[in-house]
């Protein structure tokens, strides 16, 4: 009874905890509903007294309303440039032994394939949306056991050995312990909550719990109310879903009364786990949140990251009004203010059909006859107002509008000028593409990390090598020593494909990609063609890469203590080196008897090309 009193206590606390953490927030998810809403194009949306999105509607029935929406282009074009920030990552190796370079090399491959299996650039793209949107993304990095390579099978199914698995969670679902904090790290606690149905909680939980309405977020269609309802956008409002029930995971940092930390897992009102953070994917062996924070835009002392969209909401309403009362004025000048005297027309039927060409008009005799009022031009100020505002719009947004400039002006402008206002123009994205940059590597450290905790035994890892041809990785966790993720110094936000292009010709112009000799060797010939983009062609690798690919497959097949033959066509030299840098590497997994096989086949290697240096030379003496 008094654990079942424990367990109740536990769960009554974390569920305060949570509605505490959620009224602090609710002026930040507010913030972000509007930011949506103007992102779909339903920019007439106010933030009431009462905290909700609303629309207030038309002042008059003859107001113009119309939505000019330039934040949508401008957060898609935003959106397109980061899609160039690279994702690839290298490991640097923990010294210069030979052994700690291969494992180098192999985390760098590791990395790569897991994040192909979980299509991270798609995950990347995603993530990039929710900043961009709400100032804050957040990836999920954890160990799941129903992925990876098929191991067995039992009674449920097939058994897997588990690998990695990466997530996208928008900053709706992420709840710190304090709203002030600078980071992930700088939390005591961290919540994870979503809503999930009952039927799914049942069948991933194994627990059963009463459905209710939950309030989530959802999106229609709505009239904005202009051109008889053929004008139509998105709304993005809170709503609430029956049947379903809210999973809160609550993340505890390591304390002395809990030294691991503690996970507690919550499904509706029922306790589904609580034990300790299940993941080492901090340094130095530490536990820590499976979470990784990525920003559009840093906030002191603040949890979550700004959204541009933020200070182009101001913007955008201005430019809205200005064009509508344009409009408005245009309308008037064109249809027309008509004064009449008093009891002298049918102004009913001058209301409906208005003034016609040829049409005929009675009045009353003796009355002043109905006239067109003057109302002038449309002011200047209406157009200079929206320059000043389109060009806010790009001052604000760090995109510059270089497309819209006609090619006679261009032409008066050089090359070198150009390439400095395109890199002004993406340096001001720079503190965007630096949070991309972060995040992406403590992604990539936390995947070696949990591999290093969950690959106890030997794996094969099949991967695509140099020319699209197959290589077999042998590893264990407890190999990778090493986590220190390095990206590429230039940036590739400045560095377009033309430019690599013609960084490439010039190099060819003035000889530098040729050997001692002038010439270009197959390798880099190959190389150069695929920096082109014509791909691949003429990919005729290099004997001895060939051998040496020949002989780490050698050694895979002794590591599994199967003895391998000698063949007249192999490179003996490179073979004996392959083989003994393996022997001496001083891997884990080398048992007692593979080190014998890789001696022995040395041997053989040396014996075997002793003789055949003792054939040639007695067929030259013939």
């Amino acid at each position: 009874m008094e654990e079942k009193t424990r367990k109740e206590k536990l769960v009554r606390e974390v569920l305060e905890d949570f509605e505490n953490r959620r009224n602090a927030r609710k002026s930040l998810e507010t913030k972000w509903l509007l930011n949506i809403n103007f992102m779909l194009g339903n920019q007439h949306s106010h933030i009431s007294p009462s905290g909700d999105v609303v629309d207030y509607g038309k002042q008059y029935y003859w107001q113009e309303r119309e939505v000019f929406n330039h934040i949508a282009p401008l957060i898609e074009a935003r959106l397109a440039k980061f899609t160039r920030v690279n994702c690839s990552v290298v490991v640097r190796p923990a010294s210069a032994e030979d052994k700690d370079i291969d494992v180098a090399k192999l985390a760098t491959k590791l990395i790569e394939v897991t994040q192909q299996d979980n299509d991270f650039v798609k995950l990347s793209n995603l993530a990039n949306y929710w900043a961009e949107l709400t100032g804050t993304a957040f990836y999920k990095v954890v160990w799941s056991q129903s992925v990876g390579r098929k191991i067995g099978k039992n009674a449920t199914g097939f058994v897997r050995e588990g690998a990695p698995k990466i997530v996208v969670c928008p900053p709706y679902e992420i709840y710190p312990d304090t709203l002030g904090a600078g980071d992930v790290d700088s939390c005591h606690s961290i919540i994870h909550a979503r809503a999930y149905p009952v039927e799914f909680i049942e069948e991933n939980w194994g627990v059963k719990v009463e459905g209710g309405d939950v309030s989530v977020i959802s999106m229609d269609t709505t009239d904005t109310g202009e051109s008889q309802g053929m004008s139509r956008s998105y709304r993005v409002y809170s709503d609430t879903k029956s049947e379903h029930a809210i999973v809160i995971e609550k993340y505890e940092m390591p304390t002395k009364e809990y030294p691991n930390g503690r996970l507690i897992i919550i499904a509706g009102d029922v306790l589904v786990y609580e034990g300790e953070l299940p993941y080492i994917n901090k340094a130095d062996g530490k536990r820590g949140f499976p979470f990784v924070r990525q920003v559009s835009l840093p906030q002191p002392t603040c949890f979550y990251g700004m959204s541009v969209i933020e200070r182009l909401i101001p913007v955008q309403r201005a430019y809205n009004a200005i064009k509508n009362r344009k409009h408005e004025f245009i309308n008037r000048l064109s249809c027309g203010v008509i004064a009449v005297e008093d009891g002298s027309i049918d102004v009913e039927s001058l209301e409906d059909e208005g003034l016609s060409p040829g049409k005929v008009i009675t009045y009353r005799q003796g009355a002043t006859p109905p006239h067109l009022m003057s109302t002038g031009t449309v002011p200047t100020e209406f157009r200079d107002e929206e320059d000043r505002l389109l060009a806010e719009f790009q001052s604000i947004s760090g995109i510059s509008n270089m497309i819209n400039v006609s090619s006679s002006a261009l032409s008066s402008v050089s090359g070198y000028a150009l390439s400095l206002i395109l890199e002004q123009d993406y340096s001001r994205l720079s503190v965007t593409t630096e949070s991309i940059r972060s995040a992406v590597k403590e992604v990539c450290k936390m995947l070696l990390r949990l591999y290093r905790q969950f690959a106890s035994h030997s794996r094969f890892l099949k991967i695509s090598g140099e020319n699209g041809e197959p290589e077999v990785l042998h590893f264990k966790g407890s190999e990778l020593t090493s986590d220190d993720i390095v990206m590429e110094s230039n940036s590739e936000m400045v560095e377009t494909p033309a430019t690599r292009k013609n960084m490439v010709l010039e190099l060819l112009k003035y000889g530098l990609l040729g050997d001692e000799n002038g010439k270009i060797t197959n390798r880099n010939r190959a190389k150069i063609l695929e920096m082109l983009g014509f791909g691949n062609w003429e990919a005729s690798r290099a004997k001895d890469e060939v051998h040496i690919k020949k002989a780490t497959l050698e050694n895979i097949d002794m590591l599994d203590k199967k003895r391998v033959e000698l063949e007249e066509v192999d490179d003996h030299d490179i073979h004996v080196e392959e083989h003994a840098r393996y022997l001496v590497s001083g891997r884990d997994s080398l048992s007692e008897d593979s080190k014998k096989l890789l001696a022995e086949h040395i041997r053989e290697h040396k014996v075997m090309k002793r003789l055949t240096l003792e054939a040639d030379r007695r067929a030259n003496l013939q």
